[in-house]
């Protein structure tokens, strides 16, 4: 079984940093796109920011230019850095991965999700 778990999120001010990171375990055999979401309360989850294996990456409007994605692929781990944070980023970010595992299709994994509380 896959297992992808975050850790990085906290409490922080308006302006501050963190960086997220998403490990991956289990018999995998190659994992391919890697992302992050995010879900405030009441709110519907969204795609925060992707990385293909190759390093290929995407984020959303409101994340390009403070959000950077980046993965290790040696270690399974992909790494969110959030600078400039604003109290609209506040949600549980989660993690995400299409992972091809022995004697198994390609499927997609969720973390748990870890919490990102911005204050102003």
């Amino acid at each position: 079984q896959v297992q992808l778990v975050e850790s990085g999120g906290g409490l922080v001010q308006a302006g501050d940093s963190l960086r997220l990171s998403c490990v991956a375990t289990g018999s995998i055999t190659k994992i391919d796109t890697m992302a992050w979401y995010r879900q405030a309360p009441g709110k519907q989850r969204e795609l925060a920011a992707l990385i293909t294996y190759g390093g290929k990456t995407n984020y959303a409007d409101s994340m390009k230019g403070r959000f950077t994605i980046s993965r290790d692929n040696a270690k399974n781990t992909v790494y969110l850095r959030m600078n400039s944070l604003k109290p609209e980023d506040t949600a549980v970010y989660y993690c995400n991965a299409d992972v091809r595992t022995v004697g198994n299709f390609r499927d997609n994994y969720w973390g748990q999700g870890t919490q990102v509380t911005v204050s102003s």
